[in-house]
């Protein structure tokens, strides 16, 4: 009979999947955990529990947040929900203003920001700008296409058969079109129309074959012709799927009737994409050609124009970028979901984006290659992911967060350079529904009971969906709750934690007056080891017999752990009398050693597992094993 010692100081593994507990020579084994439920990875490698959240606002129905920042002073969530965009700023609402998207096109919102103004598109919707026009002023309008001689900065694209002409009735001003096939559509009507590359705008559609059309420029003579096009964005042929600002020029990737194309404007002149004759700040369109289509989603300005399409991701390179320098090349075949819009994100120069098969993937230049790879960041916990529907990166606590469709959020702390690589999921009383970081704060939208709310993470807080306040007399009355009426509510008095109550008409009453109160949902964080290394001494034995747990913690008012006997309250400082479990003695940091009994003829039991809901802080560093194992 043998008796072990062994210490686990790193969960910078994070949450492994399930299929890797055969896996004992894995590095991440050995830094992992069985199970990390609303815990955040330390670099160092313990485990704090996450921040609470504060409620800022009830909106109407689901949505889709978007951050919005002008400055370091000017930072601004933007929930855009059936039909309307609530504008908040520093927990306030600022404004409401009406959209045109449906609650049921959302998902399929891309957008870019350049100072003050956000440009958004939907391959349904005309593409629509939202400017801030000073304190608490906003508008929201159409893209104004701009070009210079008269023209139109629509471009323009060929969508009829080669073989149908059409056949003007005269060379300026307004002309009848005849088309040798049907051509027209209502919808043409007030589109820019190119006829042998003299610019016009059609003025009516009369039927499918004739139009009347107002030329802003002459033509040689009034033949029949194949030279024509129609406006590549109209309400016939759908409009920009995505878009972002790259070397002074703005970049549409794909539209509904071309979604495997590119447009870059002219360089400084952002809504003007006439192609010109060939000049170096000319606009540049161009297809991507490959074995099949596969529709753009999302374009991104990194080292290199970044272009992420359903069937692989691209780089277009040219330092500048000119119709004469400009070069294409597929780099990885991932791909990204084809059913919803998730935005990539900027990690330290890589881009992380939700991958077609499920992962999260980091796209990523390697000079030895001189080519982008596209590393699996979530190989070793694929389980978190069941499907990632939005995406945000916290760089302060370097940390991605991705909602996924049940509600849950996948969380990643990252530091590439110190290879920690740490999952975790995040989950709370309701679904969570979309997030974005602004003015450093984690935003968040969840569905609660049939109610949409917008929360902040809140570190002060350790409940969510909360408020706090104080009063300068002690009360034990308190109001202002009344987005969590009929719920029962943790509650924390003057830094001590009271029995649950249940909120009645917004209204909160203590059994004793208090002068600071914190009330809000109650959430759980679990903290279970992987099960002992089949490869490591401790695993070898048949049976093994966990004699005793030391957890060094810091800063933890509570315990309680479960070491196979069921959960038990562990003393964390000598009391001289009873200790009541609802009023928590001040923080303790320091090592506790906790013995058990019994011994374990499975291997795929964890040693110990902590679980606790009370609005407490929790922070574990490490956890010392004393084992014997009988050969």
């Amino acid at each position: 009979m043998t008796r072990l010692k062994s210490v686990k100081t790193s969960f910078t593994g994070g949450e492994l999947s399930p299929e890797l507990l055969g896996r004992g020579d894995l590095r991440a084994y050995e830094n992992g955990a069985a199970r990390l439920r609303n815990v955040l990875i330390l670099p160092t490698g313990g485990v704090v529990r996450r921040p609470g959240t504060a409620y800022l606002a009830t909106l109407p129905g689901p949505g889709r947040l978007v951050a919005f920042t002008f400055n370091n002073a000017q930072q601004h969530v933007l929930a855009f929900t059936d039909h309307a965009v609530t504008i908040v700023r520093d927990g306030l609402v600022e404004g409401v203003l009406a959209t045109p998207w449906a609650q049921d096109r959302l998902s399929a919102l891309r957008w870019a920001q350049s100072a003050d103004v956000l440009l958004l598109c939907h391959p349904e919707v005309p593409p629509q700008r939202l400017s801030r026009l000073g304190e608490g002023r906003w508008r929201l309008e159409p893209w104004t296409f701009a070009g210079t001689g008269g023209r139109s900065g629509l471009p323009v694209f060929r969508f009829a058969d080669p073989g149908i002409t059409l056949t003007p009735s005269g060379t300026s001003g307004r002309v009848r079109l005849t088309a040798s096939a049907p051509v027209f559509q209502p919808g043409h009507e007030g589109q820019p129309f190119h006829v042998r590359r003299k610019a016009g705008r059609i003025a009516a559609v009369r039927s499918p074959i004739l139009a009347e059309l107002d030329l802003a420029e002459d033509l040689p003579d009034a033949a029949a012709t194949d030279d024509w096009q129609e406006a590549a964005f109209s309400p016939v042929r759908g409009w920009p799927v995505s878009v972002c600002f790259h070397q002074d020029r703005l970049v549409i990737g794909g539209s509904r009737d071309l979604p495997n194309r590119l447009w870059l404007s002219r360089s400084g002149a952002l809504f003007d994409f006439g192609l010109g004759t060939g000049e170096d700040d000319a606009a540049i369109e161009f297809a991507i050609l490959s074995d099949e289509v596969n529709p753009i989603r999302a374009v991104v300005s990194g080292r290199h124009l970044q272009v992420f399409t359903t069937g692989g991701e691209w780089a277009v390179t040219g330092q500048p970028l000119t119709p004469a320098e400009i070069r294409l090349d597929r780099q990885t075949r991932i791909g990204s979901p084809a059913e919803r819009q998730v935005p990539p994100r900027d990690v330290d120069g890589a881009t992380l984006f939700a991958g077609a098969d499920g992962s999260l993937r980091e796209f990523q230049w390697a000079d030895l290659d001189s080519a982008y790879q596209a590393n699996d960041l979530s190989l070793t916990a694929r389980h978190l992911l069941p499907g990632t529907v939005d995406l945000d990166y916290d760089r302060r606590r370097r940390l991605a967060l991705a909602v996924q469709r049940d509600g849950t959020v996948a969380a990643l702390t990252l530091y590439r350079a110190e290879q920690v690589m740490a999952w975790t999921r995040l989950e709370t009383a309701g679904r969570v529904l979309s997030l974005a970081l602004a003015g450093g704060a984690v935003h968040w939208l969840v569905e609660r009971d049939g109610r949409v709310l917008l929360e902040v993470w809140d570190a002060d807080l350790a409940v969510d969906c909360g408020l706090s306040g104080r009063a300068e007399t002690p009360t034990p009355r308190w109001a202002g709750l009344e987005h969590l009426s009929g719920r029962r509510v943790a509650v924390v008095a003057d830094g001590m934690v009271q029995p649950d109550q249940r909120i009645a008409a917004g209204k909160l009453r203590l059994g004793r007056a208090a002068a600071g109160v914190a009330a809000g949902l109650r959430f759980t964080h679990v903290v279970e080891p992987l099960p002992p290394n089949l490869m490591a001494a401790e695993g070898q034995g048949r049976c093994r017999r966990l004699l005793a747990v030391t957890f060094r913690l810091q800063d933890t008012p509570v315990l309680r752990a479960d070491l196979g006997q069921g959960p038990q309250e562990v003393p964390l400082r000598r009391a001289a009398g009873p200790v009541l479990a609802e009023i928590p003695a001040p923080p303790f940091t320091g090592d506790r050693r906790l013995a058990t009994l019994g011994w374990s003829l499975t291997q795929t039991r964890p040693h110990w597992r902590i679980e606790e809901d009370r609005p407490l802080p929790f922070t574990l560093l490490a956890a010392l094993h004393e084992l014997k194992v009988n050969d």
